[in-house]
């Protein structure tokens, strides 16, 4: 059966199928593990950044008899967990989730694309929504965010996207990668005159629930913390799952700077920038939605094995706008960056594979650093008429 006619299958494209599996994947989640005593270590740092807000304990702080580890979020994040942390853990932990998927589910079903694609790229990253899920990530809503950043843009609802944008980068700076898409803006001087009246609204919204003098120290106390992470990522097995981590592990060579990495791949980056004939094409749009969102996990050294939703939102993105029928490299690419990068840490690939070579070595994102590559040369090199003469539905 050919990929599209099963997509337009009516049960598949009018995204039933992919709501109630999402939100049955969520709730069981939630529930199970609650009920199990087992409830997520990172669900309890989200609900004590509102509590500790309140009580003005500072953020960045451990308080082991409440939670392990250190929360990493702005301050702003204690008042979007406000309504889930007041509630009993069974019902705040199960629809905290429920509410991550959903936000996600929307962000794509907003996309310019057919309702086939839609669901085709919710298929693709199920996965890795899943693993997401599983350690109650917020790398679910960040993807959302950023796509909606997009989305409002093309909408030309300027105001709204520079929301999007601000919230992003108050609760965990990946949102500032929405700024990627301001060329593409048919009303520039609107979006940065929101973005800044929504970053004044998003700093002192804390300040509400607590102090204005409490919340400005914490804002200091978040970039000392995010300095501090930073630097602690570079050898541990579960971070730094990036191009830069994958670089330093396999050479086994942690004392080069990423700064000579980081500026090349900017460079690759903004290459495609210089086509500005190409702004209004859409093909062109969601190659560099699809861009940006690989981007943000190739070139981050906080990036985990979960952070992946993000990316592999991106390669959905970029796999189902090539032409028909596809090449064997892109089917090939599809099929690698499934296989290592989305199912790499679950249980339905080999353990053995994964503890032993993809995990020590962060090969998790090799697949998607052949995919940016791919897609940064075809937005170089490419016009948008190729697609339409190579089209064949």
């Amino acid at each position: 059966m050919k990929f599209k006619l099963f997509f337009n299958k009516t049960f598949v494209k009018d995204g039933r199928i992919i709501l109630y599996l999402w939100i049955a994947i969520s709730v069981f989640m939630g529930i199970f593990n609650v009920l199990t005593g087992r409830l997520h270590n990172n669900y309890k740092i989200y609900k004590y950044v509102f509590f500790n807000t309140i009580e003005q304990f500072p953020l960045y702080q451990h308080r082991p008899q409440f939670f392990d580890d250190v929360n990493h979020y702005g301050p702003v994040f204690g008042v979007i967990m406000a309504p889930f942390a007041l509630m009993p853990d069974l019902i705040g932990a199960t629809l905290w989730l429920v509410f991550l998927s959903m936000v996600l589910y929307y962000a794509v079903k907003e996309l310019p694309l057919m309702p086939w694609q839609h669901m085709a790229i919710l298929l693709i990253c199920t996965n890795s929504m899943i693993i997401a899920q599983t350690n109650v990530q917020f790398n679910t809503a960040t993807t959302a965010l950023i796509i909606l950043s997009f989305t409002l843009i093309k909408k030309e609802r300027d105001g709204w996207a520079a929301f999007m944008i601000m919230l992003g980068t108050f609760v965990k700076l990946y949102g500032i990668v929405g700024f990627a898409f301001f060329f593409f803006s048919k009303h520039k001087p609107k979006l940065i005159l929101w973005s800044f009246i929504w970053g004044v609204i998003f700093f002192v919204l804390p300040m509400f629930i607590s102090s204005p003098g409490f919340i400005a120290g914490q804002y200091k106390d978040w970039f000392n913390e995010l300095i501090v992470k930073n630097q602690g990522n570079g050898s541990a097995l579960q971070q730094n799952v990036s191009f830069l981590g994958m670089i330093h592990k396999s050479t086994g060579n942690f004392e080069f700077s990423n700064l000579p990495i980081l500026l090349v791949a900017l460079s690759l980056f903004a290459l495609p920038y210089m086509r500005i004939r190409e702004y209004r094409q859409d093909r062109f749009q969601l190659l560099t939605l699809a861009s940006v969102l690989i981007f943000t996990v190739l070139f981050s050294t906080g990036s985990e094995p979960n952070t992946y939703v993000i990316a592999l939102t991106g390669v959905a993105i970029w796999f189902i706008i090539q032409p028909r029928p596809y090449s064997k490299w892109s089917l090939f690419l599809i099929t690698f960056g499934i296989s290592v990068s989305s199912f790499g840490p679950s249980d339905l690939f080999p353990r053995s594979w994964y503890v032993g070579i993809i995990r020590p070595f962060a090969l998790q994102a090799l697949p998607c650093t052949l995919i940016w590559l791919t897609i940064v040369l075809e937005m170089i090199f490419r016009k948008s008429d190729y697609y339409l003469t190579n089209q064949k539905e």
